[in-house]
């Protein structure tokens, strides 16, 4: 080929070249396009979405996630809430329990307080008993020695009573006056036992006693009450106008001269 051929070969080659590149290129951009835009629109034959379906998908995906969270959150409430009324029952349950303790350890202190207050109550009658033993038994231990001493002078003791039997003979007034010297009176016979108390002393022996015949007729005792029956001997006293005195006589009493002169029995309490 000439040359001028050679050149125009040459450029058509390069234009050829160019256009091929163009193409190429422009190709490349429609199907860059195309794969970009493609999403933006539903293909009916597959089905497959594009920007809206991976939008519903996220949203989706979110939602489900949101559900299962205030699941979650729902299921702790739930639990909580459970958890919460079981400690608030069991609180009120042992609240009840303590109160109920409560109240039969206040029972029991009031029963307690009631026993102490029994008991030193107890106590103090115990300690008034104890002084009144020991006081008894000083003063037993000083009526003993004072029981000692008219016992060796002669006195008898009988039923809280002391008496003294004489020896000599006086007569009624002044065997009377004897007795008071001694801090004593003639003798008043209570009742049998007494009666009988002095006739073991006595036997057979005539004492003058404390009763005496009065104006009004009556037989009173030296402390003015009156005399009793079921003492006297029988058929006695058989002359109380000259006979205003009486005596023991063997078995019972009997009514005799005041002047004449006996032995006497004086009497005197010793408590």
């Amino acid at each position: 080929m000439d040359s001028e051929d050679r050149i125009e070969k040459a450029v058509d080659i390069y234009i050829s070249a160019e256009a091929v590149r163009d193409m190429k290129h422009k190709d490349k951009k429609d199907f860059d396009a195309t794969i970009t835009e493609a999403p933006k629109h539903r293909d009916n034959s597959t089905g497959i979405k594009g920007t809206d379906g991976v939008k519903t998908r996220s949203s989706t995906a979110a939602v489900v996630c949101l559900l299962l969270v205030c699941v979650l959150l729902l299921t702790a409430v739930i639990v909580l809430c459970v958890h919460i009324h079981t400690k608030t029952t069991n609180y009120t349950q042992e609240r009840q329990q303590l109160l109920i303790n409560m109240t039969n350890l206040t029972e029991e202190r009031d029963q307690l307080l009631i026993q102490n207050k029994n008991l030193t109550n107890e106590r103090k009658l115990l300690i008034f008993q104890t002084d009144n033993l020991m006081n008894e038994s000083n003063r037993w231990k000083s009526e003993k020695k004072e029981l000692q001493v008219y016992f060796a002078n002669g006195w008898k003791y009988f039923e809280s009573s002391l008496y003294y039997f004489s020896s000599d003979t006086k007569n009624w007034n002044d065997s009377r006056i004897s007795c008071k010297k001694k801090k004593a009176d003639l003798i008043i016979l209570n009742n049998k036992e007494e009666q009988n108390f002095v006739k073991n002393i006595t036997g057979n022996s005539e004492f003058w006693i404390g009763l005496t015949y009065m104006e009004d007729g009556t037989w009173k005792w030296v402390d003015g009450s009156n005399m009793t029956t079921g003492l006297w001997e029988s058929s006695q006293p058989n002359s109380p106008e000259k006979e205003k005195c009486a005596l023991n006589h063997s078995p019972g009493c009997a009514d005799f001269p005041c002047n004449d002169p006996f032995k006497w029995i004086c009497e005197k309490s010793f408590f």
